[in-house]
């Protein structure tokens, strides 16, 4: 949730030499606990609540005093945009009962109040939220993310679907990058030379993403002449390095394939993007096959979304006109199995006691997979694995019955993973893709089965149909 589904309108905002006598009177007129104050332009450049009336005003300065000299300055404040978590965090840290909100400009367009925001978050994520806020920097990003397991536990513990649990801490994720890239703009000391934007791929272009997820990412250019190459180079490579060591300083592992802006690769002006992505479709070689299976999932994180809006039209036209690269993509993701023996028992992926069945590599990725490529097909520009089967069953391409049993199917899967890496954790083990299938109760295991078996189903279908239409 944003910080606009708990903001309250405006309170009074008055200029720095308004006397004092008439602020408090302002505030008392408008029934407002708080104040801002303005400089001509309308840029808050502090506040004064009740209890600055009560501490500095009251008795204690002449009526005249120009209530610029009693305001708290400098204001702390959020955007309308900005996700709900850290504009709780902010208060909860420095116990604040009032928080503007402010436009780019820093104009006021509304303010938080304590009691009404908390309301607005599950009261039980309190702690975990001011703990998710814990610092501006790398430092404090890393201790967000590492702060993302009790929140997930929280929000489980909650009732909340484990696919919007993991689209919370993907959308946490996704902010983090953003700041990431603010303090890396502003490292630089000088503006790009070029509009940029951010590209997010695999799990996080699909809001996807577990605890604990590496880097995949990259940068859309805007045009600059030949003659201008080196000089817009000169700029985005200590850039992109600075950006991806500011990701990995933050918790997000460095990519071990390269998928990372400060890779050539990866980093390319639209024209260059789509030459690249028409390279792949023609030559079909391995590598341009797993770089689709990462790519073809992304979207935008930062600045304009026109040129990945762009970009994703490209390559449905591309797709349109060449249908093998989509059978070859096909003929790869057939090698993923789903995780379910030949008698219908879980497939055990780990020697010792038990039964450990990577659902991750053998449930997850080939529903996500098989979804994607169909959604390709038939020209959806969603990414995220819900999205797209809706999508799907509204244009009749799966039934409704498909999308119901999916869904659930994906649900169950993404819960399983969920619960094993917060139980790995608090067994002070590393977060893991094992799900100790055979500690299920009988029927989760029962209805976890059955979903492999849907996906299983449907991987098959799609895939032969994919094949057979080249």
């Amino acid at each position: 949730r944003s910080v606009g589904a708990a903001m309250m309108p405006p309170p009074p905002c008055l200029p720095a030499e308004t006397p004092a006598a008439r602020a408090v009177a302002a505030m008392a007129e408008a029934r407002s606990s708080s104040l801002l104050v303005v400089d001509p332009g309308g840029t808050a450049i502090g506040i004064v609540t009740e209890q600055d009336v009560d501490r500095r005003l009251a008795f204690r300065v002449p009526p005249d005093t120009p209530i610029g000299s009693v305001m708290s300055a400098p204001v702390q404040g959020v955007g309308a945009d900005e996700a709900l978590w850290r504009a709780v965090g902010r208060m909860r840290l420095g116990r604040l009962r009032h928080l503007p909100v402010l436009d780019g400009a820093g104009r006021p367009v509304g303010m938080l109040h304590r009691f009404e925001t908390y309301a607005a978050a599950s009261g039980t994520l309190l702690d975990t939220l001011e703990a998710l806020a814990a610092g501006d920097d790398e430092a404090g990003f890393a201790r967000t993310r590492a702060a993302q397991a009790g929140l997930a536990r929280a929000l489980l513990a909650d009732g909340v679907a484990a696919p919007d649990v993991i689209g919370v801490v993907s959308d946490i994720n996704l902010d983090i990058h953003r700041l990431c890239v603010r303090r890396a703009l502003a490292a630089m000391g000088s503006p790009p030379p070029v509009p940029f934007t951010l590209l997010v791929m695999g799990s996080a272009g699909r809001r996807e993403s577990f605890l604990f997820p590496d880097q995949d990412n990259g940068l859309i250019l805007g045009d600059r002449p030949d003659e201008r190459a080196g000089e817009v180079d000169a700029w985005f490579i200590p850039f992109s390095e600075d950006l991806n060591a500011r990701l990995a300083a933050a918790g997000f592992t460095l990519c071990k394939g390269g998928v990372m802006a400060m890779n050539p690769l990866w980093r390319k002006t639209l024209a260059e993007w789509r030459a690249q992505m028409s390279l792949w479709v023609d030559r079909r070689s391995p590598a341009a096959l797993l770089f689709g299976d990462i790519a073809f999932d992304f979207a935008p994180a930062w600045g304009p979304e026109e040129p990945a809006t762009a970009l994703r039209a490209h390559l449905a036209r591309l797709l349109a006109a060449q249908p093998v690269f989509l059978a070859a993509l096909a003929a790869e993701d057939a090698k993923l199995g789903v995780g379910l023996s030949f008698w219908g028992g879980f497939r055990d992926d780990e020697e010792g006691p038990g039964t450990r069945t990577d659902l991750k590599l053998r449930g997850l990725m080939p529903l996500v997979s098989a979804v994607r490529l169909l959604s390709l097909q038939q020209g959806v520009a969603e990414t995220g694995t819900r999205a797209r089967l809706a999508s799907l069953a509204a244009r009749g391409t799966v039934t409704e019955r498909e999308h119901r049993d999916l869904e659930d199917a994906f649900g169950r899967i993404v819960e399983a993973l969920l619960r094993q890496q917060l139980g790995d954790l608090a067994a002070g083990l590393p977060a893991t893709t094992l799900v100790d299938t055979a500690a299920l109760p009988k029927a989760e295991r029962a209805a976890l089965r059955d979903g492999l078996k849907a996906v299983a189903s449907f991987q098959k279908t799609t895939l032969a149909g994919l094949a057979g239409g080249v």
